[in-house]
């Protein structure tokens, strides 16, 4: 017995050390298909664009203040689910780019989700589409699921084809077809060239507030 104890030991710390130390990660839950972990935790390997407007923190990425930027997720995809938890400081705005063209306004061509503490007196004069959670100019979220700010909140994206869902909090805040949604004009009134990009990238864009973004898990649905 002593001898199998042994042998399940050294399998097991066999199995432990081939497991990859920095990139994204396979992460398994129950009834869900395989995700990727895409941030290591302690630096921003595979990302890209503006690196120097975020850094590593507390296991986290986090948006410096008076810096910010886009930074991508160096792989270009079309259907997947995102999920991720995030905390904004009092006031902050930032945004979920997706299917977004690199070097270009990510809120035009692709799609911006709105990231920001609309519950700051700063914002109470904003539009129904940028508060927290929409697809900014195209989809106003349902509001009233934000976390107040420096409490982390959690959040899912999920983009099937033109059906985008966001799911803040366990409470489902857009659901919208794209093509229904812009049937007549978009609701910023302005032409967003990318809104019907079959793929391009996910991150986060930076408006020189702090932001910290942690958990990142990324479902690759085109691979299922």
């Amino acid at each position: 017995m002593r001898a199998i104890s042994v042998m399940l030991s050294l399998m097991v710390l066999g199995l432990a050390s081939c497991a990859p130390a920095d990139g994204p990660q396979r992460h398994q839950e129950a009834g869900k298909a395989s995700a990727e972990v895409i941030f290591n935790g302690h630096d921003l390997t595979g990302w890209v664009g503006d690196t120097d407007g975020y850094v590593a923190r507390d296991s986290a990425i986090v948006c410096l203040p008076g810096k910010g930027g886009n930074l991508y997720f160096d792989r270009e995809l079309s259907d997947f689910e995102l999920e991720f938890e995030f905390n904004l400081t009092p006031g902050a705005n930032n945004g979920v780019g997706i299917r977004a063209e690199q070097g270009k306004d990510a809120a035009y061509y692709g799609m911006e989700i709105q990231v920001i503490d609309n519950l700051a007196p700063k914002w109470s004069g904003i539009r129904d589409w940028q508060a927290h959670g929409s697809i900014y100019g195209i989809v106003a979220a349902e509001r009233g699921h934000l976390k107040p700010a420096g409490e982390w909140n959690h959040e899912i994206i999920r983009a099937i084809g033109n059906r985008i869902t966001v799911t803040l909090n366990d409470h489902v805040i857009v659901d919208a077809d794209l093509a229904e949604a812009t049937r007549d004009s978009t609701l910023s009134g302005r032409e967003h060239p990318g809104l019907f990009n079959k793929s391009g990238y996910i991150g986060f864009l930076g408006h020189g507030d702090e932001v910290a973004y942690r958990n990142i898990l990324l479902t690759d649905m085109a691979e299922q």
